[in-house]
């Protein structure tokens, strides 16, 4: 497990992009062989999307052969609602590259049958041969994707009745009225995202301090749903100086000691 200490919000969505960016130019990626990339929605990775649209526009990087999965979605909400992550996604990063729409995988939250959605899925990563590298956000109870505390730490593709505190944090998205923020959504699963080979975790701001510092400094806990990465063998946290405030100072201090190398994940060998 690496964590990767910078100084803002800005600075760890350029990091960010930066590694996502390196991960695609080292894979190569051509006809038949698509780098799979797995995302997150919320405001966390928006400046990463930003940052990844400018890298597109300067010729660096193309997503024609980039598979994608999201992480979730919304039970209820038509693709087209402007709080679905089909929305999101769709104006938020895929409008502005060259992906193809077929190749841009997003759970259906209307579908008919909910259950053989997820497992179709499912089947769908398997078949992509894999996440390459699966990039996620956390929410404040240290949740990933929709996997809200209690959640199986080896759960696949399900749906998810969502706690009060995801309604009552998402509500402002919905009116400020709770009443209207869908009840259930569509989520990976821990397990799931644990398949991947890489996981890159972003984590900013004051209000993430707690759940980084369960995610890095106590066990494995299904109540903290975030602390199973460290048992992943390629994890990355990448947070800022406001989501540190609860880690012991020898553990920022040593992890800020070790930025040398972890610059060089981000280096342009071509």
């Amino acid at each position: 497990m690496r964590l990767i200490i910078l100084e803002d919000a800005s600075v760890v969505a350029d990091w960010a992009a930066r590694f996502v960016l390196q991960r695609i130019k080292e894979f190569a990626p051509g006809p038949g062989r698509h780098f799979v990339l797995g995302l997150p929605t919320g405001g966390t990775p928006l400046g990463m999307y930003r940052r990844l649209i400018d890298f597109y526009r300067e010729g660096k990087v193309s997503f024609k052969y980039v598979t994608t999965f999201n992480m979730d979605e919304y039970v209820g909400l038509p693709r087209d609602h402007p709080e679905s992550y089909h929305y999101y996604m769709w104006h938020e990063f895929f409008k502005h590259v060259d992906i193809s729409p077929e190749h841009a995988h997003v759970l259906d939250g209307t579908a008919e049958d909910l259950a053989a959605e997820c497992q179709r899925f499912e089947r769908l990563i398997e078949e992509a041969g894999g996440v390459h590298l699966f990039v996620g956000g956390i929410g404040p109870d240290g949740h990933i994707a929709f996997n809200e505390p209690g959640s199986s730490l080896v759960s696949r593709t399900r749906v998810k009745t969502l706690a009060y505190d995801t309604l009552e944090a998402n509500k402002r998205f919905f009116d400020n009225d709770i009443s209207k923020v869908p009840s259930k959504a569509l989520t990976v699963g821990v397990g799931t995202v644990m398949d991947a080979k890489e996981v890159m975790i972003l984590i900013t701001g004051a209000h993430k301090a707690l759940a980084l510092s369960k995610a890095i400094e106590e066990g494995v806990n299904h109540m903290w749903t975030v602390s199973a990465f460290q048992q992943h063998a390629q994890a990355l946290f990448v947070c800022d100086e406001d989501a540190t405030l609860e880690l012991r100072v020898k553990t920022v201090k040593y992890f800020k000691s070790l930025m040398g190398e972890h610059n060089k994940l981000i280096e342009d060998h071509s």
